[in-house]
């Protein structure tokens, strides 16, 4: 599934869509800011909150972390537990304030 940029990331929520998103930082990271609706669990838990996320395995995910390198991490792993819609937020949190 293609990435996602943050501008229509942002032009979904101005239309009102509340898409699934994943922040996989560390608490202390979404502590300092975060994407409003946005789930925290951090990359080295995921695979204990798969069972969480089951109901979600046909629905878009949007996955992101402070820059994208962990999120792309996090969209490789759920890809391979057969989660068929996960999006990467390009460029993460950083370019999502900026956007």
């Amino acid at each position: 599934m293609a990435d996602i940029t943050p501008a229509e990331l942002k032009q979904r929520q101005a239309a009102g869509e509340k898409p699934t998103i994943i922040d996989v930082r560390e608490p202390w990271e979404n502590e300092e800011g975060r994407i409003e609706g946005s789930q925290n669990i951090p990359l080295n838990t995921l695979p204990q909150k798969l069972e969480e996320l089951e109901d979600l395995k046909d629905q878009e995910i949007i996955v992101h972390c402070k820059s994208g390198g962990r999120s792309t991490s996090a969209k490789a792993y759920l890809t391979q537990q057969g989660f068929m819609q996960v999006r990467n937020l390009l460029g993460g949190f950083q370019a999502y304030q900026q956007a």
